[in-house]
């Protein structure tokens, strides 16, 4: 059995991984999200200034669970109109480490639909 520890140093490992590969610009800034047992976060990240942009979780939103598909939906939206209010259009995506699957699919697809491009 896989201890937890283990399993996000294995994450970790797949985060760092892709970092290499991507990085947010001024014109196309990063979207990172981070799921945690009980709540999902995003954040649109400029790696160039160094500075997070705009961001939504499940805590900023008080939705009562975080931990489901609903509520990631709910992320998703609220990620991309507050990204859309200043001016951001399209971004590039970071899972995070995480599989593109469940909770990280449908944040995605509810910032696709809510007017991000990626």
């Amino acid at each position: 059995m896989i201890t937890q520890n283990k399993r996000n140093a294995i994450r970790q490992r797949i985060h760092s991984r892709i970092r290499r590969k991507l990085s947010g610009t001024t014109d196309r800034p990063r979207l990172n999200v981070y799921r945690s047992l009980n709540h999902l976060y995003a954040q649109v990240i400029d790696d160039q200034k160094g500075e997070t942009l705009v961001s939504a979780s499940t805590l900023s939103l008080k939705l009562k669970t975080g931990g489901n598909v609903a509520a990631a939906k709910e992320i998703g939206k609220a990620i991309a109109e507050r990204a859309t209010e200043k001016g951001i259009k399209k971004v590039v995506f970071d899972r995070g480490g995480f599989l593109y699957h469940g909770r990280i699919k449908a944040l995605a697809e509810a910032a696709r639909e809510a007017g991000l491009e990626f």
